[in-house]
């Protein structure tokens, strides 16, 4: 009996212990962009890969002065990848697609847009701001039929969201995508404490 008394003390002492170290399960991310601010909860048991590279590039800056360069009215916004004068910001990692996580593109949520390679997804994400269950896998990811991974939804500030995908646009952006005419810049990216 005192063994297992022991025992369970030992479990418990670790458990809130080491649970401190450990990546939250829904972090938050607040974004301050120049047409007002919104926020993510992200996460990162179903898509931890995802996750955790997004957090490196909000934690490492990467993100404060790119823009919104694609908005598409009904359909979705994106960003992440380029300065106001669409040049490029270089970052060579890619990461394995998560799709398939039981997340779904739907209104709110948040998932990284890649090229047709179903791994190459970086730092460009965009945000559903209608249900785009076609950009769900269509069949087992492992007989090809990749999506694009979802990885954490708006919680607050949807309305911010709304906002820039209708913003007026001429399609100037990289590869001729509708860019908003007066650019849409991410000010400030950061993780919400709760402390």
């Amino acid at each position: 009996m005192k063994r297992t008394i022991l025992a369970l003390l030992l479990t418990l002492s670790c458990t809130f212990t080491c649970a401190k170290d450990m990546l939250p399960t829904h972090p938050h991310v607040e974004v301050v962009t120049t047409e007002g601010t919104f926020k993510l909860e992200l996460d990162s048991k179903a898509a931890p890969l995802t996750v955790a590279n997004f957090l490196y590039l909000v934690e490492s800056g990467f993100y404060e002065g790119t823009i919104f360069h694609r908005i598409l009215p009904g359909f979705m916004a994106q960003g992440g990848g380029f300065t106001p004068n669409f040049k490029k910001k270089d970052f060579k990692k890619t990461i394995a697609n998560e799709s398939g996580n039981g997340l779904n593109n739907i209104r709110g949520t948040i998932a990284m847009a890649r090229t047709n390679d179903p791994h190459s997804a970086s730092t460009q994400f965009f945000i559903n701001v209608v249900d785009n269950v076609q950009l769900d896998p269509i069949k087992s990811v492992t007989q090809g039929g990749w999506g694009y991974a979802v990885f954490g939804f708006v919680f607050e500030g949807m309305e911010v969201v709304d906002t820039i995908v209708n913003a007026k646009s001429q399609s100037n952006g990289p590869g001729g995508a509708p860019a908003p005419i007066v650019p849409i810049i991410i000010k400030k990216i950061s993780r919400i404490s709760y402390k």
